[in-house]
């Protein structure tokens, strides 16, 4: 070196151009060493060089050194070149020589494109080794067989934990009920009512793949949490309720079972007027299309909330309300029904639907398993026509299966519905209750779930409401 470099010079200097002055004074291993670490090594490589300095000149001045290929002066120009101007890098660095070893590390062709990492940094690998003389080279080759050797090294490693943690997961089989949540997924709950940190997760694609209800009992291999996680994590299902899960995923689609009219009827036994007058004038079953309809405060929120509460904790009923559109005060009017999901009006239609799209699926799993489902949806006034279509179209009474009831609020039938309960706002408003719209409401193929007495009673009991 012609002159001595302070601390600070040093600091201020890029990492390329430290490397070219530790390559001149003989630094070893310095592409190695952080910049901190590498500023030290050049400043204690400096005192300790400077006393050589004049001999080095003299060796430097030897004809024999004179005729040494002049490759380390330009390697040098070559760094300080790319440290100021990319492009030049890219075009320095694309003419230079792949560095390819061959036999020493045992690399195959699966190794070129670490190869050829190697080789873009070849020209400033090789003029180190050069310059350290032929045992330079030697170190370099050993150096490069340990890398060689780290990576597989690391590779076998990796895949070793990863095998490890896939023969662990495999070994440890969870099984208990299963709890949907609101977005879809799931939890295996190992003490059905009870939350622990053993509790497994289950994703939505496997809910959904699985037609997976609340109360299922599934069993499968779990892998532990990783990273962030906090739960284990189901890898597959394995069995449903006993049986294979192929056997009970496999089978006709929702929307192609077989559908008959509805002809259980939906007791209400409730003693509050409106829902007696609805039970009685309107019927409906399991698997009815229902509809509340009415105009703006016409009760038609009250009305299915008081439906909700009547059939709550039926045994052998499942129980679902979705609100959509709704004011973010009512939520706390449904808080005891406990939603499975809410959209308040301040949500898109699509976020709307999507919400009330939720709560459907997990009525068809029901179905679709032999069981019964009611949702109740408040309200589909602000859905996309056809969201509101689909959702009200997934009511069916499966022949020789589980049902699917869906009740709903609107301000005017879309005309799908079995059972269509129109209110009065007008009687509403005067409080006189029950404020059904007897014209307006009705229910098809009524003598299936009263009889023909039954169908007999409402016509006249409409008829009469009609005359006043």
């Amino acid at each position: 070196m012609s002159s001595v470099l302070d601390r600070d010079a040093l600091e201020t200097s890029p990492l390329a151009d430290l490397h070219v002055i530790a390559n001149e004074l003989g630094v070893d291993g310095f592409r190695r060493l952080r910049k901190a670490d590498l500023v030290d090594a050049i400043l204690a490589k400096q005192s300790g060089a400077e006393g050589d300095a004049e001999a080095d000149a003299e060796v430097a001045a030897e004809p024999e050194a004179a005729e040494a290929p002049p490759e380390p002066k330009p390697r040098r120009s070559r760094s300080r070149v790319r440290s100021a101007d990319p492009e030049v890098e890219t075009e320095e660095e694309a003419e230079a020589p792949v560095e390819v070893d061959t036999g020493e590390d045992g690399a195959t062709d699966e190794d070129a494109p670490s190869r050829s990492r190697r080789g873009r940094r070849g020209g400033r690998g090789r003029g180190r080794r050069e310059d350290e003389g032929e045992g330079g080279r030697d170190g370099g080759r050993d150096r490069d067989r340990d890398r060689g050797r780290d990576r597989d090294g690391g590779r076998d490693r990796d895949g070793g934990r990863d095998r490890d943690r896939d023969d662990e997961a495999e070994d440890r089989v969870a099984e208990g009920e299963v709890e949907l949540l609101g977005n879809g997924s799931a939890f295996i709950r190992l003490s059905p009512g009870e939350t622990t940190d053993d509790d497994v997760y289950v994703s939505a694609a496997q809910v959904k793949r699985c037609e997976l209800v609340t109360g299922d009992r599934i069993a499968g291999p779990v892998r532990q949490p990783r990273r962030s996680e906090r739960f284990p994590s189901l890898i597959r299902v394995d069995t449903i309720n006993g049986r294979p899960a192929d056997e009970v995923a496999e089978g006709t689609r929702f929307d192609d079972l077989p559908a008959g009219w509805p002809v259980e009827r939906l007791a209400l036994g409730s003693e509050d007027v409106t829902l007696k007058a609805v039970e009685w004038l309107t019927p409906f079953g399991k698997g009815s299309r229902v509809l509340i309809a009415g105009g703006p405060r016409g009760g038609k929120s009250e009305l299915a909330r008081a439906v909700a509460g009547a059939l709550q904790g039926r045994e052998g009923l499942e129980l679902l309300v979705v609100l959509a559109g709704t004011r973010p005060e009512e939520a706390g009017d449904w808080a005891d029904l406990s939603p499975v999901a809410t959209a308040t009006f301040a949500a898109s239609p699509d976020s709307q639907a999507q919400a009330v799209e939720q709560a459907i699926e997990q009525g068809r799993r029901v179905a679709s398993r032999g069981g019964d489902a009611v949702v109740i949806v408040d309200t589909l006034e602000w859905l996309p026509p056809h969201a509101a279509r689909r959702a009200l179209a997934a009511a069916r009474n499966i022949t020789d299966g589980g049902s699917l009831t869906v009740i709903a609020t609107a301000p005017a039938p879309f005309g799908g519905e079995t059972t269509v309960i129109a209110l009065d706002a007008q009687l509403t408003a005067l409080r006189r209750f029950p404020a059904l719209d007897l014209p307006g409401s009705g229910t098809l193929r009524a003598d299936a779930l009263v009889g023909e007495a039954g169908a007999e009673a409402i016509a006249k009991a409409r008829a009469e409401a009609a005359a006043e």
